[in-house]
């Protein structure tokens, strides 16, 4: 069995969240290998970006990390205040506790600044959620992430990715490297997710002018 620990910032987005929830869900009810997910967080109770307030079922104080093979992270939005968890000492410990350990990260949209915070990405291929203007792709830079303008990127045993839409492809590709590649595929067929085109995995978010 695979083990894997879900972080919850105050105010997570609540659809990447899902992302991991379900398909990690399912993977452990279908597949072909059991997959266990934690969902922890600082407090007892969270509030999300759009207000559902979540309870998760540990605080990270309590957990033991050498026992989880994989860490999550869902993004979330600043006026919620997301960055005050998730830039908080705590968190960026947990990263690089798992980064140390040679262990898989996979987060989603803006919980690629975290990884850059924790000093994990330096010379490594990421990407971040970004508009015309770029300050969250800046902010990235900065932390010496080579910027990637892709969906999803994956980079060794970090995966990052550029918003909600890209949740449940980070979710599957997580499946996939802690298990195989014929599991994820066959939990794909039986959710009902369609795998997007080549071009999907390839398009920039801001088109050049």
């Amino acid at each position: 069995m695979k083990k894997v620990l879900m972080l919850l910032a105050n105010g997570v987005e609540p659809m990447e969240m899902a992302a991991f929830t379900d398909i990690l869900g399912w993977a452990d009810l279908v597949g072909d290998e059991k997959i266990e997910l934690v969902i922890a967080g600082l407090r007892e109770e969270i509030t999300s970006t759009f207000g559902l307030v979540i309870r998760p079922n540990r605080q990270l104080a309590d957990l033991d990390l050498n026992a989880f093979d994989s860490l999550a992270l869902p993004g979330g939005f600043e006026p919620s205040g997301f960055y005050e968890e998730a830039l908080s000492e705590p968190f960026l410990e947990t990263i690089r506790h798992f980064v140390e350990a040679d262990k898989l990260v996979a987060s989603v949209c803006v919980s690629s600044l975290c990884l850059g915070r924790a000093g994990v990405l330096h010379a490594r291929q990421a990407t971040v959620y970004h508009q015309v203007g770029g300050r969250r792709k800046q902010q990235l830079v900065e932390t010496g992430a080579t910027f990637v303008d892709q969906p999803v990127v994956r980079d060794g045993k970090l995966i990052t990715s550029t918003g909600p839409g890209t949740a449940s492809e980070v979710a599957f590709l997580l499946v996939e490297m802690l298990t195989n590649a014929s599991n994820a595929a066959r939990l794909r067929e039986k959710m009902r997710f369609p795998t997007p085109s080549e071009a999907w995995f390839t398009t920039p978010q801001v088109p050049a002018a």
